[in-house]
């Protein structure tokens, strides 16, 4: 059988591991940050129906530039946003390659500050962008005056922040965006995926971009509006950013159900969004009764809880699996993530972990 030592692989990508959570089914899945609450049943419904008439259509090519998703978003998003700063592709993965093929490539360098998003580095490595690993502070804060001073003497080409910050949780203070901007002459961009569960009120990277052309600011619908599985990430930036990324894009990259579905959906937003406060009440939750255990729960403004003080995780993600409660170890010692589901699978966790009892926390 043939394997990749058999094939004229690029040299930078051997030896490389792909991206991959487990994809397990077991009673409780809140391992990969997805909204459980699932999408409402009128608003299905209306999106079942937009679909339809989609598929009527398919024998012609997709609208290539989404002028009724991208309208749809600019209202969702508000903030003066308008029309022509807006773009989207299959998930905010599919947002940041074309990004980092516009504006990376070989013999230029991204930055991010790790722990964080893993597929950072991957998709930097899958442009033959270099990948610069900045340091954050105490309890995974970043200090806007040490990030920059980083940036400025890194001097990458682009810099990602994520924020809140995945998977610590953590959210980012819009001064360390001011400071990293004008600590570059490259490619700041802020990624918001989890913008939603920071609150209604939570400060944005969008309102940062007046004045700064080389903002990119990207979301995502697949966690507050439970769109993980039709893929729709999107970007706010300046149009000339916009008209960069046009460079890239393959052909007609969004299909016409793909956009017939984010666009019903986004007619439902004040509907989807009611479901991020239950969430964000859980996650608020398993902070507290963590505590009450003794783990070490971080503040987090997003959809999960990253804690430390785990004794083995590696033994508590197994045993935890065993019972039917599917969690994530990322790997960083003594601590695991676990993503705010429904009241019924966060009470399931939270007995799960409870009956452990102290040998599973680190003294």
């Amino acid at each position: 059988m043939t394997s990749l030592n058999d094939l004229p692989l690029r040299d930078d990508l051997r030896g490389s591991q792909p991206y991959g959570a487990p994809q397990l089914h077991v009673p409780v899945e809140i391992n990969v940050n997805e909204n459980t609450f699932g999408i409402p049943d009128a608003v299905a419904a209306d999106i079942i129906s937009a679909v339809s008439r989609a598929v009527k259509g398919m024998n012609r090519y997709p609208d290539r530039e989404f002028i009724e998703l991208r309208s749809a978003l600019a209202g969702y998003v508000a903030h003066g946003v308008t029309v022509d700063q807006v773009w989207a592709a299959n998930g905010s993965n599919e947002v940041l390659q074309q990004v980092l093929q516009a504006f990376g490539g070989p013999g230029r360098t991204l930055m991010g500050f790790p722990p964080t998003y893993s597929m950072y580095p991957l998709l930097a490595a899958g442009t033959q962008t270099a990948y610069i690993a900045g340091v954050r502070g105490d309890d995974y804060v970043i200090d806007a005056d040490a990030a920059a001073d980083q940036v400025s003497r890194l001097a990458p080409d682009l810099i990602v922040l994520c924020s809140p910050n995945n998977p610590t949780g953590t959210a980012l203070d819009l001064d360390v965006v001011r400071k990293v901007y004008d600590a570059t002459d490259g490619i700041v961009i802020v990624d918001e995926a989890y913008i939603e569960f920071g609150g209604r009120e939570a400060p944005t990277a969008v309102d940062l971009l007046p004045g700064r052309p080389r903002l990119l600011v990207s979301r995502t619908m697949s966690k507050a509006f439970a769109f993980a599985g039709a893929r729709l990430g999107y970007l706010i930036a300046d149009p000339a950013v916009v008209d960069a990324l046009r460079l890239v894009r393959l052909p007609y990259h969004l299909s016409a159900l793909t956009q017939a579905a984010a666009t019903a959906a986004l007619a439902h937003a004040a509907e989807m969004l009611t479901n991020v406060d239950a969430i964000r009440a859980q996650r608020d939750r398993i902070v507290v009764e963590l505590s009450r255990y003794g783990f070490t729960p971080y503040d987090s403004a997003a959809n999960f809880v990253f804690f430390g003080g785990v004794a083995d995780p590696h033994a508590v993600f197994t045993t935890l699996l065993a019972n039917g409660v599917l969690i994530r170890d990322i790997g960083i010692p003594n601590t695991l993530r676990v993503t705010a589901g429904t009241e019924w699978e966060t009470t399931r966790f939270l007995e799960e972990i409870s009956a452990l009892g102290p040998s599973a926390v680190l003294h």
